[in-house]
């Protein structure tokens, strides 16, 4: 039978040299495969203590599910079975019930004097290929608690003893006692790969792709439909599409417009994301977003392929705790939205500027001027002034019917209206 794996290395001395071929051969010796009984996680794990408290997050309790290695171990590590992660850097913990593989390596103490070794492991073995889990049932401890009817070996089915069905339904325990809360979702779903991808998924539906143009092979996606094969693409998803489909071994692509929440980082790819305030009227497509806004209308979100940053999601927060956030473009800055749109400052001043354009409200090029309000008061105060003096002259003239009564009223106004000007000029709104 041929070899394969660590074993495959092993059985080569006659193309190694001797001292190579006896490390390998000493190699395989320190590496097995072992099933996760448990795992620190935190203060409330039973292992934390054990295992050191807060240096300890991360190590497991195994069984060995593979052969027997040679035990060259420190004392600490020879009674618990516990192992260390083997990349500290790279935090992919595996949950209880998951495999993985076991390998015996030199302590923080002399190892290369006392001899004495420890437990480390790699990431979970990929049972089931899911980034979901891999956890697989511990059938030989299951199987005490299993009646007779169901507890069948394959040589016994073979031989023709049937397994009676049962609608009693097994739980596979993830945590253990880690105090962790993972729990099982049938429809979580891998992201499809493209040909050079680098992808790294989350167990909940998050992922990160370092991707490409990818318009070959028959498998198409959202995000391919300008460019050149190969062009960059980083794609940030945490979360899925609810409207995803129950079979979670399915994979998926990235949908921008489904995802709760993603990021994109392209190149010279065309998004098809679907704006917030666009508008379709009945018999057409969506208008250009923005182009009631600005005189020179930025390419359409679903039509730009040059390099560019998304963010979608179902809200974004901005929030700067100790400078400024500022917002700097070569051509347009655009704030819309579907309701309101404020801005305000709690303590400075808010400043509406334009160098050499004008500043518009209301419309986008609106053509009607803004009454300068202090200039203008100088010159209806001084108005006001004339009228008043008039008034007082009529006021004394006895030949005109009523006119003495008249100039009085009107003085009154005019005295009101003087009286009442910090409430008419604005301490607020200033311009220039």
């Amino acid at each position: 039978m041929a070899k394969t794996g660590v074993a495959y290395f092993g059985g080569s001395s006659s193309s190694l040299g001797g001292g190579a071929a006896e490390a390998l051969s000493n190699l395989t010796d320190m590496i097995t495969t072992a099933r996760v009984v448990d795992i620190n996680l935190n203060s409330n794990s039973a292992l934390f203590n054990k295992t050191g408290g807060w240096n300890g997050i991360g190590c497991i309790s195994f069984s060995t599910t593979g052969k027997a290695i040679n035990n060259k171990l420190s004392s600490t590590y020879n009674q618990l079975n516990i192992a260390l992660p083997l990349f500290p850097q790279s935090k992919t913990y595996p949950v209880v019930n998951e495999q993985v593989l076991i390998i015996q390596l030199p302590t923080t103490g002399q190892s290369q004097v006392t001899g004495d070794n420890a437990y480390y492991y790699f990431t979970p073995i990929a049972l089931w290929s899911s980034q979901h889990h891999n956890a697989y049932p511990d059938v030989y401890n299951q199987s005490n608690s299993v009646s007779p009817s169901q507890n069948k070996s394959y040589a016994e089915i073979n031989a023709g003893s049937t397994r009676k069905p049962t609608n009693t339904s097994t739980s596979l325990d993830f945590n253990g006692n880690s105090g962790g809360t993972f729990v099982e979702k049938s429809n979580i779903h891998p992201i499809l790969p493209f040909a050079g991808d680098n992808i790294l998924e989350g167990r909940f539906g998050n992922s990160i792709r370092l991707g490409n143009t990818s318009t070959a092979g028959g498998i198409k996606n959202n995000w391919s439909i300008s460019g050149e094969n190969g062009d960059p693409i980083t794609i940030l998803k945490n979360g899925q599409s609810s409207n995803v489909s129950s079979e979670g071994f399915l994979p998926i692509t990235e949908d921008i417009n489904t995802d709760p929440t993603s990021i994109y980082l392209t190149s010279t790819q065309q998004i098809p994301i679907d704006i917030a305030v666009a508008t379709t009227a009945a018999g057409q497509a969506s208008t250009v977003p923005f182009s009631d806004v600005v005189t020179n209308t930025p390419t359409s979100p679903r039509s730009y392929n040059k390099p560019q940053v998304i963010l979608n999601s179902g809200r974004l927060l901005f929030n700067s705790n100790i400078d400024s956030i500022m917002l700097s473009s070569k051509k347009s800055v655009i704030l819309q939205s579907v309701e309101d749109l404020g801005i305000k400052s709690s303590e400075g001043n808010v400043n509406i500027l334009s160098g050499k354009g004008v500043v518009s409200l209301g419309a986008k090029n609106s053509s009607q001027a803004v009454m300068l309000g202090d200039n203008f008061w100088f010159q209806f105060d001084t108005l006001l002034a004339s009228l008043e003096l008039l008034c007082k002259t009529l006021n004394k003239e006895s030949s005109i019917p009523m006119a003495a009564s008249q100039a009085l009223f009107t003085t009154d106004t005019i005295a009101k209206i003087r009286q009442n000007r910090e409430n008419v000029l604005s301490q607020k709104v200033k311009t220039s």
